[in-house]
């Protein structure tokens, strides 16, 4: 598979710059609410939810880090990152950057977009998904 989708900070986002800090505060979250929906419905939805561990080497960080899937079977690797760019009119722009690496399954991908429409509401950016399309997550005019 092997493919990106990314998240771009814009004007009208709720922030102009990111590190990956924010993104592993915004997936502890994430992890931390679905585990609250499990205990009140009584059932394990946090493992259905998040079927992954968060792993940080040491080589990468601050650059990025992974979540490694439980079941090998059905989940394998989501890759997350932050960078910059320049555009047109000499500005910097941020972006979280999620990756699938080859060899990826199709639940990973059902699950990178998951997370993607996450962050991206969160910090209310502009998603470009896996297959070019784009959403808008920040007020429009």
């Amino acid at each position: 598979m092997g493919s990106s989708a990314y998240i771009k900070l814009v004007k009208d986002s709720r922030v102009q710059q990111i590190s990956l800090e924010d993104v592993k505060n915004k997936m502890t979250h994430y992890i931390e609410m679905t585990q609250k929906t499990g205990q009140q419905l009584d059932w394990g939805y946090a493992n259905a939810a998040f079927p992954y561990t968060l792993i940080e080497k040491p080589e990468a960080q601050g650059k990025w880090f992974y979540l490694k899937g439980n079941d090998p079977k059905l989940y394998k690797y989501i890759m997350f990152g932050v960078g910059t760019e320049m555009q047109e009119n000499e500005e910097l722009q941020y972006y979280i950057q999620v990756s699938l690496p080859e060899g990826s399954t199709h639940g990973d991908k059902g699950k990178a977009n998951e997370f993607c429409k996450y962050l991206a509401k969160e910090f209310q950016g502009e998603l470009h998904l896996f297959n070019n399309r784009v959403m808008y997550y920040y007020p429009r005019k």
